[in-house]
């Protein structure tokens, strides 16, 4: 049985210290989702097996080449909706649905599925694509590992082996089109660590970005592929999102941490996708989260400048 956190943990910055507080709190993540319980601030004990054990017999690995026929079943449906309106009219109902915040993918889970009540949320992994939950164990912070610390997301994607086997192997970091679509993952602490005293659920997409940066300096003969890559990608997640039924997502600067897209650069792909392409039809709401707490604010910036 885990303990709570002492809350003076909480809070800290990221310092060596602040990366080995990170470390047990993903240590003590693993002896929660081991246990399928935790003990929350008022000393009550919240029983989560069962939803742990939903979450992992129910995640779904989607294969590169299952993904085609997927992207063409939905843009199917695109184009029935879209045939009943203008292209102003499409334009209006699309941008209605998005909102850019300054705010982490665990508060907008929060927001959208415990604050409003929202059914069928999804929340997109800016995932490694070799080691899952990239460097939580060792304390790292980015935002697979805070999803990875914070729910029972780690078993249900550490046991697909096959897509990490094979983005080890694959020698471009343009990586695979491999994702994993989790179910219903229970998310049990709060931004700083903290335990809830409820936890709630918010489906997820596992996938990694492109490594542009190490593209540009590695591969610059395939640097004219990134965009190509990079928008393909996010069709197919978008497509992969529908499939499985989900209405509202959280979405955000995707890559443009240490994969080094450029946030002006992803946002007008997203903008021409939901858009252009009509996929902002098949959902109800999409919140582009983006958690930048930088002087220049340069990252929301960019994307508020596509969006709004």
């Amino acid at each position: 049985m885990t303990k709570h956190i002492n809350s003076a943990t909480q809070g800290v910055k990221n310092t060596q210290g602040a990366r080995e507080i990170r470390s047990r709190w993903a240590q003590e993540t693993l002896d929660i989702l081991d246990n399928g319980q935790y003990i929350n601030a008022m000393g009550e004990t919240i029983t989560i097996h069962n939803q742990i054990k939903y979450t992992i017999d129910h995640s779904r690995l989607y294969r590169p080449s299952e993904l085609p026929d997927i992207q063409h079943a939905v843009e199917a449906r695109i184009r029935e909706q879209a045939d009943t309106l203008d292209t102003a009219a499409i334009y209006q109902e699309i941008r209605n649905r998005i909102e850019c915040t300054n705010e982490s993918t665990l508060a907008a889970a929060q927001r959208l599925a415990v604050n409003e009540e929202k059914q069928h949320v999804l929340a997109l992994n800016f995932a490694s694509a070799r080691n899952p939950g990239g460097g939580f164990l060792g304390g790292s912070q980015a935002q697979e590992e805070s999803l990875a610390r914070s729910s029972s997301l780690y078993p249900a994607i550490v046991q697909m082996e096959e897509m990490y086997k094979h983005n080890r192997q694959e020698k471009s970091c343009l990586y695979s089109d491999y994702m994993i679509y989790s179910p219903d993952v229970t998310i049990f602490r709060e931004d700083q660590g903290q335990l809830r005293d409820q936890p709630y659920q918010v489906s997820m997409i596992t996938a990694p970005a492109v490594n542009a940066g190490v593209v540009r300096e590695r591969e610059p003969e395939r640097e004219h592929e990134i965009e190509l890559v990079m928008k393909q990608r996010i069709r197919y997640i978008l497509a992969t999102a529908n499939e499985q039924g989900e209405e509202n997502l959280i979405l955000g600067a995707y890559g443009c941490g240490v994969f080094r897209n450029r946030p002006e650069e992803v946002a007008r792909w997203f903008h021409d996708i939901l858009f252009k392409e009509g996929y902002g039809l098949l959902f109800y709401k999409i919140v582009f989260a983006i958690l930048d707490r930088s002087k220049t604010g340069g990252v929301m910036t960019a994307f508020q400048t596509v969006f709004e």
